[in-house]
This record gives C-alpha cells, sequence and structure tokens, in this order.
C-alpha cells in the first residue's frame, strides 16, 4: 500500500501585485493546500488503482503569477502526483475557471494548450492540462521534478525565443534539406 501523506510543497514567495485593486496573493499557501488536497486523495480515492507509482509524492512545484494575453491574472505551474503531471491554472482574481470538464484554451510560452476546468470541494475550482499519465517514465520524485522544471522554464523564457525565431530568415525548403541555412556566395544576408 503506498502512503502519500508526506507532502512536499516547493517554497514559493507570496507576490503582491502591482496594480492597488488587485488583493494580496499567497501563491505558497494556495500551493500547499493544492499538495494537501491531492495527497489526501492519493490515499483515499486513488488508493489500490494500479496507475501510481510508489516512487513519487505529490508535489506542486514552481507557481507563480501570470498574466494571460487579456490581462487576467493567474497562477501556472505543475502539480504532480503518483498519477499524473499537470498544468495547473489557478484564478487569483476572483474570477472564475473553466466550468467542471468544460475546456479552453490557453497560451504559455508561444504555445497553444487545452486546459480542462476542475473542481475539487476542498480546494475550488482550478484548470489542468495533462503533461504526463501515468508517471511509470519516471525513475524517481527527481527526476519527475526535474522535468517539470524544465517544462516550466521553457514555457517562461519561450517568448523570448519565439520572437527570435519570428527575426530570422527561413531558409527555403531545398535549402533547408541541403544544410544551406545562411546565405548563399554572392547572396545578400
Amino acid at each position: 500500500m503506498t502512503n502519500l501523506s508526506v507532502l512536499k510543497c516547493i517554497t514559493v514567495a507570496p507576490v503582491l501585485t502591482e496594480q492597488a485593486a488587485l488583493p494580496y496573493v499567497d501563491l505558497a499557501a494556495q500551493a500547499a493546500a493544492l499538495t494537501r488536497v491531492f495527497s489526501v486523495i492519493g490515499n483515499t480515492r486513488m488508493q489500490g488503482v494500479p496507475v501510481l507509482h510508489s516512487g513519487l509524492i505529490v508535489e506542486a512545484v514552481g507557481f507563480e503569477a501570470y498574466t494571460d494575453i487579456d490581462g487576467t491574472l493567474a497562477a501556472l505551474g505543475i502539480l504532480m502526483t503518483p498519477w499524473f503531471m499537470n498544468l495547473i491554472w489557478l484564478p487569483l482574481q476572483g474570477q472564475v475557471a473553466m466550468p467542471i470538464g468544460q475546456v479552453c484554451e490557453r497560451n504559455f510560452g508561444g504555445e497553444h494548450f487545452e486546459f480542462i476546468g476542475a473542481h475539487e470541494a476542498s480546494f475550488g475550482a482550478y484548470e489542468m492540462c495533462s503533461l504526463f499519465s501515468p508517471m511509470f517514465e519516471f525513475a524517481d520524485q527527481a527526476a519527475a521534478h526535474a522535468t517539470a522544471q524544465e517544462v516550466l522554464g521553457l514555457l517562461r523564457k519561450a517568448p523570448i525565443a519565439q520572437a527570435a525565431l519570428a527575426s530570422a530568415p527561413i531558409p527555403g525548403r531545398r535549402a533547408f534539406l541541403l544544410g544551406r541555412v545562411g546565405p548563399r556566395i554572392g547572396e545578400k544576408a
């Protein structure tokens, strides 16, 4: 029997928004609450389900405030459990997350992700986007945690990389296939 009562939550600093009308947001408390709720789920509803990876525990990774394209303030991070790794979107301004089961597209790091509305009675509404499920391809907690951090790192720095790619000239298909990605002799750069 797997005991998921061990909690791990990455420390995240409370965020004070620059807009005076917004309330103080304690992301560390929200991440800890999310971790507690899913640890209880692991010890109750998920007990005995064969998709549980016994070498993993519930962990909230890298939750930070994020302003969506439409100006909505939310928290984005990853929730790892012994049965899944999901991107989690938490509303922070009193806005409502998508209704349970409804799908919406959100943009992070120049990529589009489909999030599904969810709700847990002891936590509230949130949105989730599956990254991995089940979790058997991870050797241990450290490997899963490193993957979560890498995903968040890529999502948070991708707009800069996307802008650089957009400004770079795109070689023609034939040049690309022949390995000529720069200008040919005599051509203008």
